[in-house]
């Protein structure tokens, strides 16, 4: 990697913790050069703009999810054993970025009444694309058998993706200490109510 590459990577580095910190909003090139020990002058040469950076930190954000939760995920068998690893792989990035923050929650909120903008339109195809493997994973679920064939593939990824939601609201915001714990146990109970007598 040569040089300009390795200083654009740090940068990029440093605007991701920055953002899970303060939100894309939160995010300046003030900021981040200081953080850099970089000029302003600096950051843009990397980055043009700040909108173009927290485009990029966006889509960074989805490219580290994908190799943490995603790939090693459908390595799984199709059906359960991967629609489990999908959710309790989600689940520990979750309790990892309780200190933190996930870009893709915090964002929601920042942007869920804002004008349309690249960055609220990355944030967008971002989430879809996760709710897009869910949704595609439960399907598979119910061809190899495994779940109930009344199930109804879009309220059981509204109710996987509410306890993500919880989880992140009990355990960051209200810091409740048993939050994780309510949370895996909800998700047993939640599969076990769609399992398959067969499964």
């Amino acid at each position: 990697m040569r040089k300009g590459e390795q200083t654009r990577a740090a940068i990029l580095d440093a605007a991701l913790d920055l953002a899970s910190r303060d939100g894309l909003e939160g995010l300046t090139i003030g900021l981040l050069a200081e953080r850099m020990q970089m000029s302003k002058s600096g950051v843009f040469a990397h980055f043009g703009s700040r909108e173009d950076l927290q485009v990029e930190v966006v889509r960074e954000y989805h490219r580290r999810f994908e190799q943490e939760v995603f790939y090693p995920a459908i390595r799984e068998p199709r059906g359960m054993p991967r629609l489990r690893a999908m959710m309790w792989r989600w689940i520990d990035k979750r309790v990892q970025e309780v200190t933190t923050g996930c870009i893709y929650i915090s964002g929601a909120v920042e942007y869920d009444d804002r004008a349309d903008s690249p960055v609220r339109e990355q944030l967008v195809q971002s989430v879809t694309i996760w709710r897009q493997a869910l949704l595609r994973a439960i399907r598979q679920a119910m061809d190899e058998g495994h779940l109930r064939p009344d199930t109804d593939p879009q309220m059981m990824l509204l109710e996987l993706y509410s306890l993500t939601l919880g989880l992140h609201h009990d355990g960051r915001f209200l810091k409740l200490p048993d939050a994780v714990d309510l949370t895996r146990k909800a998700l047993e109970k939640l599969f076990d109510s769609y399992q398959s007598i067969k499964a």
